[in-house]
């Protein structure tokens, strides 16, 4: 009797929670796979940006990035130690440590990798299916649990989210404390917020998000219908091909090439004390010794180089006259741009420059010439420098890592009657040759620390600089000539972007270093 009694108790208390549990989320909306597209321009979306729109929900990498270049190597190698750590910690806990590691004593306005560094990885790890779902919202609200100093210029300026929701650090006079705010208002109350305020409509409020975040329950309270993907899903996604980014990733900084996976990065560590001597060494034989030697050395020291040249190209690139003069005009990809042009012509060459470090002015094995910014100073110095013998020069002023190609100054059309043009690229996998730094003087050391750094050089036939298949052009005509014929010959797309809008995004000033002078 007894029993029957407990079990008649026990289908009724199953029967009332299941009833409690309907309730409870229906209240939370219908959810779905994905929400239906025509429904969607109308509406606003909240986004997960973890759990619904990364194709991957692991945020070490992120903080990593953020570890390293804004706090260098022993701050990055202490973020590796902590990680066995991080992984037996709960999620909030650890992204707390993550962040105290990575933000404490990092100053704020200094603090520019959420802007130029994170961009480029963020976009590599976007699904193109999230994209997709993101994209036709009639309004975008992101929400992320990482800091909002993190993920803000991403989302705002290569997505265009109207809104972030991130995490607040907490600042003592200019420097991160590595805290984040204690907020009374979640990601759920926060929308509601903008909701109150008008921001957003709530009328059709629509959630996307991941079953592993633990973010999907505040954005239930907040919406209407809530869609979630889960992880074995997510990687079934398609990377978002570049050719969809909403706005184009030509400039980003930062000296690490890869994603800094815990793996990854302890690969990096352990091959600093063998990457250091090596480019110590491969720098020491390109200063040191002639290009015969050098250049064989060079390859069996890991360096690949890869040189290809037309019949009509250059009549000097097996060491002809010393007395003839020539000016290249090349795109700027390192420092060592002029270096691994006299390596082909097997002779030294005067090779023009603007902000570069009085550093790598005095070891360069070959001659430089510091432009003044002054056209007509200028002009006057490449053309006394062109009588003396061969002349390198980079129009575009700076360099671009993208297969982008900037704006060609046409100032090299002014100083001789015909130009060589001379198509470079080059490839790196574990460290980038170019930064906006302070330490801009580091960057040939960081390409030579790469385990097989590769340049490829291609010349291209001699071109008349008065004419375009014979007819008269100015000098800025024949510029953007010749930038489309490397852009073509390269695969890169030609820009209008210059210098100034390159630093000013990634560095946030003009590109000066202490030297230059005549400011334009």
């Amino acid at each position: 009797m007894l029993s029957k009694a407990f079990l008649e108790s026990l289908h009724l208390f199953y029967r009332f929670m299941v009833k409690r549990l309907r309730n409870s989320y229906t209240t939370y909306g219908r959810t779905h796979k994905y929400p239906p597209p025509e429904k969607l321009s109308t509406q606003t979306i909240v986004c997960d940006m973890e759990g619904a729109l990364l194709r991957t929900s692991s945020t070490f990498p992120y903080f990593m990035l953020v570890a390293l270049e804004a706090g260098g190597f022993l701050r990055g190698l202490l973020l590796l130690a902590l990680y066995p750590l991080i992984c037996c910690l709960s999620r909030e806990l650890a992204l707390r440590l993550m962040v105290l590691v990575c933000f404490f004593g990092v100053r704020k306005e200094s603090f520019r990798v959420g802007r130029a560094v994170l961009p480029k990885f963020f976009l590599e790890d976007v699904g193109l299916e999230g994209f997709e779902v993101m994209r036709r919202g009639g309004r975008r609200v992101c929400v992320s649990s990482m800091p909002t100093a993190m993920v803000e210029g991403f989302l705002k300026e290569y997505l265009n989210v109207e809104v972030v929701l991130g995490r607040e650090l907490k600042v003592f006079g200019l420097y991160y404390t590595g805290l984040m705010e204690e907020s009374e208002v979640t990601a759920g109350l926060a929308l509601e917020e903008l909701l109150a305020g008008g921001r957003v409509t709530e009328d059709g409020v629509v959630g996307f998000g991941g079953y592993s975040s633990s973010l999907h329950q505040q954005l239930f309270t907040c919406c209407k219908e809530v869609y979630l993907v889960s992880e074995v899903e997510k990687r079934r996604w398609q990377q978002l091909p570049r050719s969809r980014y909403p706005k184009p990733l030509v400039f980003h900084d930062g000296r690490i090439a890869f994603r800094p996976t815990p793996m990854s990065t302890l690969c990096m560590f352990l091959w600093l004390p063998l990457g250091f001597p090596l480019a110590v060494a491969r720098a020491l034989v390109f200063i040191c010794l002639p290009y015969a030697l050098s250049v064989p050395l060079l390859a069996a020291l890991g360096m690949r180089n890869r040189y290809v040249t037309s019949s009509t190209a250059h009549p000097k690139a097996d060491g002809g006259s010393h007395g003839s003069r020539q000016l290249y005009i090349s795109n700027h990809r390192t420092l060592l741009d002029p270096l691994c042009i006299a390596a082909v012509l097997r002779r030294n060459v005067t090779a023009t420059t603007y902000s570069v470090s009085p550093i790598n002015e005095w070891i360069s094995p070959i001659r430089t010439i510091r432009l003044t910014r002054n056209r007509d100073e200028d002009r006057r110095r490449m053309k006394t420098v062109l009588e003396e013998g061969d002349l390198v020069v980079c129009p575009e002023g700076t360099t671009c890592r993208e297969p982008y190609l900037l704006r060609f100054s046409p100032l090299f059309a002014e100083v001789s009657q015909g130009v060589v043009p001379v198509a470079l690229e080059t490839s790196v996998t574990m460290f980038y040759g170019t930064s906006t730094s302070k330490f801009k003087y580091l960057d040939p050391l960081y390409f030579l620390m790469n385990p097989s750094p590769c340049y490829d050089v291609e010349f291209m036939g001699q071109v008349a600089t008065g004419s375009i298949g014979g007819k008269e052009c100015s000098s800025y005509e024949i510029a953007n000539h010749l930038q489309g014929q490397i852009g073509r010959l390269l695969g890169f797309e030609c820009t209008n972007l210059t210098r100034k809008d390159k630093y000013s995004m990634l560095a946030g000033n003009e590109g000066i270093v202490e030297g230059d002078i005549n400011r334009r």
